[in-house]
């Protein structure tokens, strides 16, 4: 006998509806770049300080050995850990930068460094466990997990210490919360701040010593400014470290990022690795190996954000935004306008309207005090920021005439 098919009505709404755990928070800042395009679209012309990406292309060497491909390989799947030939020079990489060894086989290829984040937190947290995290920090942290069924404590951090959690905070934090990992970001986003070598391998020892794992965020290694930067690996071989080609190499949109996990997580993570992603977009795998073959193009690009970040820290005050703690590394200032505003949304929004500069409120990185506090990012040209600045000077004339 037929079943009768089912009435419209509240128990199909019900079936319906979406799971709780993807009642995430936007990443606001891709809010900001539609926002941005929408302008563009209308004939305005906008200077983008919002999105966290090179405005330079991927580089040419990247890019040629990727046109070489096209035409002798058919690109199709890799093993689900990455071409062996990219992993090896991965792990070249930690030996030229920081004089350490590291085992290619514990180097793992992934569709950028959101794939790792998954990765990792799949690999490591059960549903219901707690992470620490940064804060201010990267919004996707929490809203991945709590996708994950895993729980976000934040550590809130200050100015003094350099938006960066000491290691006594952590272990308090630990202690508090049941803590089951730690991830931090050093240089952090969004403040551009670092740990210290002797800060990392206390907080190292801190998560040692507290039975945590510990997750190190060095995606913006390559770009620092006067600080020493130094892997977490050189203090633990239990550390998992999370980086990319998007930042220093400048290839955002072709996903393609790593990470280097202990020898006995390798197969763990190859197993989600396979069923998750299959494996990392071969084309980007093979425009990175020609990346690391232009560094001398990509040491030019970070002289253009150091140069960048000398000339906002200069002129930024003129145009009344001095509360700026200066950035160690990645492409970020991070600034107090509490001066002018507690909501930084609508006060991106008026900026945006009023100079065409587009940057990202502090709220997506901070839900308790960002309202205070606007990220501009300074990785596009220098001509550029030198606009943005005196857009800004004229913007707080204007208003401080009324």
């Amino acid at each position: 006998m037929d079943m009768p098919l089912p009435t419209p009505g509240r128990d199909i709404n019900r079936a319906l509806a979406t799971a709780a755990r993807a009642d995430i928070a936007p990443f606001i800042v891709m809010d900001v770049m539609r926002a941005a395009a929408a302008r563009e679209a209308a004939g305005h012309r906008v200077i983008h300080m919002e999105v966290g990406q090179p405005a330079t292309a991927a580089p040419k060497a990247a890019r040629q050995k990727v046109a070489a491909a096209l035409e002798r390989e058919n690109l199709g799947y890799t093993v689900a850990l990455g071409m062996p030939e990219l992993r090896q020079r991965v792990a070249g990489l930690y030996k030229s930068w920081y004089g350490i060894d590291i085992d290619p086989a514990r180097v793992i290829i992934t569709s950028g460094s959101s794939a790792a984040f998954v990765l990792a937190f799949t690999a490591l947290f059960d549903v219901g466990a707690t992470v620490g995290l940064p804060c201010p920090g990267y919004p996707c942290y929490r809203h991945i997990l709590t996708a994950l069924g895993v729980k976000s404590h934040l550590l809130v951090t200050s100015a003094e210490h350099r938006w960066m959690p000491t290691a006594a905070d952590i272990h308090q934090a630990s202690v508090d919360h049941n803590l089951a990992g730690l991830l931090l970001a050093s240089p952090n986003n969004p403040t551009g701040t670092m740990l210290s070598p002797e800060r990392l391998a206390a907080v190292v020892e801190t998560c040692r010593a507290r039975g945590m794992w510990f997750i190190s965020d060095e995606i913006y290694h390559g770009l620092t400014w006067g600080v020493a930067q130094d892997t977490a690996l050189r203090y633990s071989d239990e550390a998992i470290v999370i980086n990319s080609f998007s930042k220093y190499f400048s290839m955002t949109g072709w996903r393609v990022g790593w990470m280097v996990v202990p020898e006995s997580l390798v197969r763990t993570v190859e197993r989600l690795a396979q069923n998750l992603y299959i494996c990392p977009p071969t084309v980007a795998q093979v425009a990175a190996l020609g990346a690391f073959d232009a560094v001398e193009e990509l040491e030019a690009n970070r002289r253009v954000y150091a140069t960048n970040r000398d000339l906002l820290l200069a002129e930024f005050p003129k145009a009344g935004l001095s509360k700026i703690v200066p950035a160690d590394g990645a492409f970020y200032l991070y600034v107090d306008v509490g001066a002018y505003t507690s909501d930084s949304l609508a006060f991106t929004k008026l900026m945006l309207d009023e100079t065409g500069v587009a940057a990202t409120p502090g709220l997506d990185f901070d839900p308790g005090r960002g309202g205070q506090y606007v990220r501009f990012s300074y990785a596009g040209a220098t001509t550029e920021m030198a606009e943005t600045a005196r857009r800004l000077q004229a913007w707080s004339r204007l208003h401080s005439k009324g």
